[in-house]
């Protein structure tokens, strides 16, 4: 993403017409995603339309060049909607981008930008049944194909967000046997679906988020070309995909405030409308005590946000930052989730309200793109290196 982003008019502009878009298109239609648990192909068809699989593609390459802060908007605008609309794009845009754009090649730019851009549904490749964040213990492996300059890749990957609609995957493997410093046993591999011996399992059954696919990746005897090597250099992988991972913390971090604000609006409404004894609940004070604090909650994360996605527009390492503000966004949302389902008292229970599923939704926040524990942990290491002058 470049820092300058899009023309802050045309940028507002945007967001304007997104936020429509949101309460007249998306937010009727979710009925029938949950039924269905599939976004319908129009609806798909219109998002490409509007670029948002290229958001933050740079322009030449056919993308909307957003800039870190304006991409952030835009995924918290579209969360406010049921999740599985921004997850269908959310990989494009977050980690496979900025896994192309902190590593890839000339020539790998030029061929994936344009196609990513155009509507093209990435996944990201790094989780396994027996390793998520620990990557000496990933099991994938690349091994030079004998007969040629290209690389046989064998393994299964687990929790795959999209696998089951993507194009392409950028797959993570062991090019060492050993784990070598700093995971540099660990490269990465852009891969297209269709190529010989990738599969994928059937979509997981799911606590929440209706219409979002994960699934396994199955990986037998995966031929690919030495041009699919990202960067053209063994190695580097788990570092792209670190640096990968800040962008996708930042886009969780973001989901998370715009479905907590949809959740808190809901829970207004709610309250403004159910009467008990004689009157709307919105008058008892209890209830105002948990809007409140949910609304303070909400604007803590969205400052955060600003904060953050401003440090990375000036080219600031927001590592640590980017996971405070995805652990302080994700935690929060399950607080005000949990506090729309007491405001909805036995309602809230019931899945003919919204506020059951607002629950259920929410709860993966803490977990995917780095659990809120082993962020804790990043966060520390990171706070006594400092303090450490290393």
């Amino acid at each position: 993403m470049s820092a300058a982003g899009m023309d802050a008019d045309t940028f507002e502009q945007f967001i304007e017409q997104l936020d429509r878009y949101v309460r007249e298109r998306l937010i009727p239609a979710e009925p029938e995603v949950i039924a269905n648990d599939k976004i319908p192909d129009d609806i798909v068809a219109e998002m490409k339309e509007m670029g948002l699989f290229g958001l933050s593609v740079p322009e030449e390459y056919g993308g909307a060049g957003l800039n870190t802060t304006q991409y952030a908007r835009t995924v918290r605008s579209m969360s406010y909607a049921a999740p599985a609309f921004r997850s269908i794009f959310s990989i494009n845009v977050g980690m496979f981008n900025s896994a192309i754009k902190n590593g890839a090649t000339d020539a790998q730019k030029a061929e994936w930008w344009p196609r990513i851009a155009a509507g093209e549904i990435a996944c990201f490749g790094l989780t396994e049944p027996g390793s998520g964040s620990d990557s000496a213990a990933m099991q994938t492996m690349a091994t030079p194909d004998p007969d040629g300059n290209g690389w046989i890749l064998n393994g299964t990957k687990r929790y795959i967000t999209n696998a089951p609609h993507a194009n392409v995957a950028l797959i993570m493997a062991r090019t060492e046997k050993e784990a070598l410093p700093k995971n540099a046993h660990v490269s990465a591999f852009i891969v297209p679906m269709d190529t010989p011996g990738m599969s994928t399992g059937s979509p997981d059954a799911k606590m929440g988020q209706a219409g979002s696919h994960i699934s396994d990746v199955m990986l037998d005897d995966v031929k690919v070309p030495g041009d699919a090597l990202l960067g053209g250099e063994t190695g580097k992988g788990f570092r792209f995909a670190m640096m990968s991972l800040d962008n996708g913390r930042i886009s969780v971090g973001a989901a998370a405030t715009g479905y907590a604000r949809r959740a808190l609006d809901s829970a207004l409404r709610y309250a403004n409308e159910r009467q008990a004894f004689g009157e709307p609940i919105a008058n008892f004070q209890l209830i105002q005590q948990m809007l409140a604090e949910s609304d303070m909650e909400i604007y803590a994360a969205e400052s955060m946000m600003a904060d953050v996605t401003a440090r990375a527009d000036r080219g600031e390492n927001v590592i640590r930052k980017a996971a405070a503000f995805k652990v302080f966004a994700s935690e929060m949302c399950g607080r005000v989730v949990d506090r729309v389902v007491q405001i909805y008292g036995g309602a809230g229970y019931l899945a003919e309200y919204d506020a059951e599923r607002f629950f259920r939704d929410a709860r993966i926040y803490r977990i995917y793109e780095g659990t809120t524990q082993i962020l804790y942990l990043q966060i520390a290491k990171h706070m006594l290196r400092e303090f450490e002058g290393v």
